[in-house]
């Protein structure tokens, strides 16, 4: 809609598709065949894909193999990856879905000799965006309350929405191919203390008014995030707020072999193999839910 109020030359066509829908998508980049693209599907909520792995790595690994190869192979010019910092030292489904997806666009794009630039990055919680915990705490304050945080000591990296696509597309601008950019989120916040500063604008009185309840870490949730590993050095760039991580890679060959084992495992449903692959690629993985803890044994 926004778009749509824009005034100028630019022809704007909306399509309705699925990236693991392989010829859907292969037919999009021969009719279209784009010079950037911005790979920003994924499934982000963790309880949810805490209990439905096989969707998270249908979408979040497949889906952008899908179109990682279909930007190489149509002669894309630059593709950029968005990620999270939940694919940092990652204890959810979801956080590893997306660290396995950086290794494969990034083993990609060093595999293709200069000619498609890969570039990923990596940032925390937007504010206003779907399912943030500012448009939660909203409607808990517009019902009443209570108010619900998963514990008193959790904190977040938060950015606005203006702000993230702004550095987003300065990073695809500056990326030569095979880059891990991070995005300076400042300080992180307490939940805990947003949502008593958001009872407090919104004229109401903690306690007496409404009331704040802790629900305790869902499956996956860390208590705070982390923007790069212990392991990776960071580089700053001509940005002030955009930094490089100097990133652990892995030869093309190798993810490639790995990640197309997903696609017997999904038909089978096999939860608990599909699981021990993405530990198999992301060592670091460590899952918090119960269910997955005795593949780690």
């Amino acid at each position: 809609m926004e778009l749509a109020e824009i005034k100028g030359k630019a022809r704007l066509v909306y399509l309705l598709a699925d990236v693991t829908d392989k010829g859907r998508m292969e037919s999009i980049f021969e009719e279209f065949k784009p010079e950037v693209i911005y790979h920003a599907a994924a499934y982000k909520h963790l309880p949810m894909m805490e209990k439905n792995p096989s969707e998270a790595v249908r979408v979040n690994i497949l889906g952008t193999k899908i179109v990682a190869d279909f930007a190489l192979k149509f002669g894309v010019e630059k593709f950029i990856m968005i990620s999270t910092d939940k694919a940092i030292n990652p204890t959810s489904i979801m956080g590893c879905t997306k660290r396995v997806a950086e290794l494969y666009v990034q083993s990609l794009g060093k595999s293709n000799y200069g000619y498609a630039q890969f570039v990923t990055t990596r940032f925390g919680n937007v504010m206003g965006s779907s399912g943030s915990v500012f448009t939660i705490f909203q409607r808990q304050i517009k019902s009443g309350g209570p108010l619900t945080v998963t514990h008193p000591e959790v904190c977040r990296y938060f950015m606005s929405v203006p702000e993230a696509c702004r550095l987003v597309l300065e990073a695809g601008a500056i990326g030569q191919g095979g880059e891990i950019f991070l995005f300076d989120m400042g300080t992180p916040i307490s939940i805990l203390d947003l949502a008593k500063r958001m009872i407090e604008l919104s004229g109401k009185e903690q306690g007496k008014d409404i009331e704040i309840v802790f629900t305790g870490l869902r499956e996956g949730e860390k208590l705070s995030e982390e923007l790069f590993y212990q392991t990776e050095n960071t580089i700053p760039t001509h940005h002030p707020k955009i930094l490089k991580a100097k990133i652990q890679e892995m030869d093309f060959k190798e993810i490639s072999i790995l990640v197309d084992l997903f696609y017997e495992l999904i038909q089978d449903r096999n939860e608990l193999k599909m699981v021990a692959l993405m530990k198999e690629i992301v060592p670091e993985f460590k899952s918090t839910y119960y269910k997955f803890r005795v593949s780690e044994g």
